[in-house]
């Protein structure tokens, strides 16, 4: 659960630090004063998009830290996906900072992650339920995402999509071949050309690298061979001494001194031996005076062959490599051109295989958002019944839809909340208040199926009153026995069945507007919810009696 919530330069939040208790938590204050501000800063936490405008003004950063206890298997599972170690006592700390310059960074247990990496723990953690959730329940492109949230059919889901994208594969292969036929010619025509100018030209890795070496040696053919014979004549060629006469001549000379002046052997030997080696690199210039020969007409041959290289590379790719993969894409595709018929024939008999086995699947899924389908309509139209809404009838209707990327099935949300009146569409019927309790009869029934372990409420009162709040409060409270709940509400009713109650206040200090959060206790609660009923900062007696008993009426 959400133990604790620390807001630093959030918009007008200077600095607040909010401790939840394990059931039911409400925030209330004014409208204006922040509350939209918390729901901002745990969605900022959680790894969603933010803005530059949401730090506060005159602060270079701004920073949500969220200490979270007795995280559930499933997010443990998700820490070990991400290589995050797990403390021992499951506990959990998620850090997000945002700059004024537009860079962030999320931590989790001190490692570094991504956005998208955070959400993905996030859903196993926090699930937000606000008024757009409202507007998302009126349309019916996502009646079917709520069954099968409620059907937890995650694996049946994920097969029968990878089915489907196999098949959308193969018909896109189909397509390509059933191009027109006048360009496939075309292409033919053109792909032939290109591999008869490659084959023709024979190329090879490396060769004009090797072309390019030997043509520096033709051209410089003259100044080589002035270097090596220069080189020669100075170790072994010279009539007035070369170096190899007088290196050996050195060392003999200081061989017979040994036996008087022993310190002369190491020089001696040495001297000798360095004779050997000049000898060895006489030889070696000697071979390579034999070898240069310098020929024009080879010269022009590889200067021809690199000009027909260079011209290949600007067409085919810059190095033989490249050029030579070239060839066999081109193949390739000729191939493909040219035993299209035989490949679509092929094509086709994995297409029929393909949709049967995506068919299968959509069925199996079909039968299950069936199934599951029944089960919601009950169980949302006994949520409602407890939410005073007594005749609200919920069906859901299904038809038979074209191949897609969630299966078969065209699923449509219909109520009729008055005895006597067929089902019609939700968006059709659906006042404001019912939608909201519709909303949250939805979401109590998939609470039920394992997901986060908080539920966080956004103003999930909009348009209720009455007898009718103080049962959504019930529920509330309700859903709060199995996960901690947190709701921003502006009704007494629903307040006053919280287990912990946050004041959030907008003051001015200094020239500067700041929100600050309080954890209220008893007499606390009882000035705020006789505000919330009088509208004003000033209650009557009347309205703090009224405030107390209902903190004192049992939540039935």
């Amino acid at each position: 659960m959400l133990s604790s919530l620390k807001i630093e330069n959030i918009a007008i939040i200077e600095s607040a630090e909010i401790e939840f208790a394990g059931g039911f938590n409400v925030l209330t204050g004014e409208t204006g004063a922040g509350k939209s501000i918390i729901i901002d800063s745990i969605n900022a936490v959680l790894g969603f998009r933010t803005t530059r405008e949401l730090i506060r003004t005159g602060a270079d950063t701004a920073r949500v830290t969220a200490f979270f206890t007795d995280i559930s298997e499933r997010s443990a599972a998700v820490l070990n996906e991400l290589e995050i170690p797990c403390e021992a006592d499951y506990s959990l700390v998620i850090s997000r900072t945002l700059s004024a310059d537009g860079r962030n960074s999320c931590r989790v247990n001190g490692v570094p992650l991504t956005a998208s990496m955070l959400r993905l723990l996030s859903q196993t953690l926090i699930s937000i339920h606000g008024q757009q959730d409202n507007q998302t329940l009126l349309n019916p492109e996502t009646h079917c995402a709520y069954i099968d949230a409620v059907a937890e059919d995650e694996e049946l889901l994920s097969a029968y999509s990878e089915a489907y994208r196999t098949l959308r594969a193969i018909e896109a292969q189909l397509s390509a071949l059933s191009s027109d036929e006048t360009e496939k010619a075309r292409r033919a025509d053109l792909l032939s050309y290109q591999i008869n100018e490659l084959e023709a030209a024979g190329i090879t890795p490396g060769e004009r690298d090797e072309l390019t070496v030997k043509k520096n040696v033709f051209v410089n053919a003259e100044k080589i061979s002035e270097a090596v014979n220069s080189a020669y004549e100075a170790l072994y060629g010279s009539e007035y001494g070369s170096a190899v006469q007088l290196l050996s001549s050195a060392g003999n000379t200081l061989s017979s001194a040994v036996k008087y002046c022993p310190e002369l052997e190491q020089t001696a030997a040495e001297l000798t031996a360095m004779s050997y080696e000049a000898q060895e690199h006489a030889d070696t210039l000697r071979g390579v005076l034999s070898d240069i020969e310098y020929s024009p007409q080879e010269l022009d041959e590889i200067e021809e062959r690199l000009d027909a290289l260079y011209r290949l590379s600007r067409k085919y790719g810059e190095t033989e490599e490249e050029m030579l993969a070239f060839l066999e894409r081109a193949r390739g595709e000729l191939s493909e051109i040219t035993h299209s018929d035989e490949l679509a024939a092929k094509l086709s008999s994995e297409r029929e295989k393909a949709l049967k086995e995506a068919r299968r699947l959509a069925n199996e899924l079909t039968g299950v958002r069936v199934s599951v389908g029944a089960q919601l309509a009950k169980r949302v139209e006994s949520e409602a019944a407890f939410l005073d809404m007594p005749a609200l009838r919920f069906e859901i209707k299904r038809e038979d839809a074209a191949l897609g990327e969630s299966g078969a099935d065209d699923i449509e949300f219909l109520i009729s909340a008055n005895v006597g009146e067929p089902p019609k569409p939700l968006a059709k019927i659906a006042s404001g208040g019912e939608l909201s309790r519709i909303m949250l009869a939805v979401k109590n029934v998939m609470s039920d199926t394992g997901g986060a372990y908080t539920l966080i409420f956004d103003e999930v009162d909009t348009g209720v009153s009455g007898h009718a709040a103080r049962k959504v409060g019930i529920k509330l409270r309700s859903a709060a026995q199995a996960h901690q709940v947190v709701c921003v509400t502006h009704l007494a009713q629903i307040a006053s069945l919280a287990d912990a109650h946050f004041l959030i206040e907008k003051t001015v200090d200094s020239g500067k507007t700041r929100t600050k959060v309080t954890s209220l206790g008893r007499e606390g609660r009882i000035r705020e919810l006789a505000r919330i009923i009088g509208g004003s900062d000033v209650p009557t007696q009347a309205q703090l009696k009224t405030a107390e008993d209902m903190l004192d009426a049992p939540c039935e």
